[in-house]
């Protein structure tokens, strides 16, 4: 079972189906069912690959998820408007001597800890750029946009070309102001929530070693054990512990009460650390 990626195949080969225009054959199926009449409607199995006909509207697919908890999800996906390709445009740069100016504004993301090491990477920015005779915006902005962690201190400096890139480049790194340049510091506003995941998301040895480890998550999965116990002919401590003869995860009726138990175990240890959740799902 995917697990929490369940339909997610199905998506992806819906839309590629889309994208190419082929209605791709149904796997592991050779025949149709006889306990269907096929006859007397318009559904039909997929028994070879089939061109995807032109019509006057867009195509359009469902898929359909059934997740072996009982969650059920049912997307329609449509094709995506016809595009027309674009001449493909010659790197844009920030050197006018060597790369034609585009006039087109990119922007140079930079993050650190300190409004200090954040003026110092602006400083070698700006250094690193001014000793080059060409450097392509586009292929800094991405380095730094992908390639650098998103830290307290941020600036950015929004240029068209390489002067107004270097001007907001060293204006950062003298703490000064400049067109194009903005920096501040990133607030986290957001709350926390945890999740409880349903049947589906357990593993064989689940716990088990935080069990043994953490006083904290082992006192709640006692607790749980011990409210269970009038209620099972098994025991939860044993099925975590993987003792022989315990009762299987693939049973219904142990492993949901063993999830369960498993969450709360988690969510104990994460508070005894100070993540306490602002709410708690699932």
């Amino acid at each position: 079972h995917a697990q929490a990626a369940a339909g997610v195949a199905g998506v992806i080969k819906m839309v590629e189906a889309l994208r190419h225009g082929v209605l791709p054959k149904s796997l592991h199926i050779d025949a149709p069912s006889t306990k269907v009449d096929w006859e007397s409607g318009a559904v039909a199995l997929l028994t070879e690959e089939r061109a995807w006909p032109e019509v006057d509207r867009p195509r359009r697919a469902a898929v359909s998820s059934f997740g072996v908890s009982g969650t059920n999800a049912h997307v329609i996906l449509e094709q995506a408007p016809a595009q027309e390709t674009a001449a493909r445009a010659e790197p844009v740069g920030l050197d006018g001597e060597l790369d034609a100016d585009s006039g087109t504004p990119v922007p140079w993301l930079l993050s650190a800890r300190s409004p200090e090491a954040l003026r110092e990477q602006a400083a070698q920015l700006a250094e690193f750029t001014g000793n080059r005779s060409v450097a392509e915006a586009p292929a800094v902005a991405r380095a730094l946009a992908g390639s650098r962690a998103a830290l307290e201190r941020r600036a950015v400096v929004v240029a068209a070309d390489r002067a107004r890139a270097l001007s907001g480049l060293r204006a950062l790194a003298d703490g000064e102001a400049a067109a194009g340049l903005m920096s501040g510091r990133a607030e986290v506003s957001g709350r926390s929530v945890f999740v409880f995941p349903g049947q589906g998301s357990q593993w064989v040895g689940m716990g088990r070693r935080l069990l043994a480890e953490s006083a904290v998550f082992a006192r709640a999965l006692e607790e749980a054990a011990e409210a269970l116990e009038p209620h099972t002919d098994w025991s939860l401590l044993d099925v975590v512990n993987q003792v022989p003869g315990a009762a299987s995860l693939e049973r219904v009726d142990v492993v949901q009460p063993v999830s369960f138990a498993v969450n709360v175990g988690l969510a104990r240890l994460w508070a005894s650390l100070g993540v306490v959740p602002d709410a708690v799902v699932g």
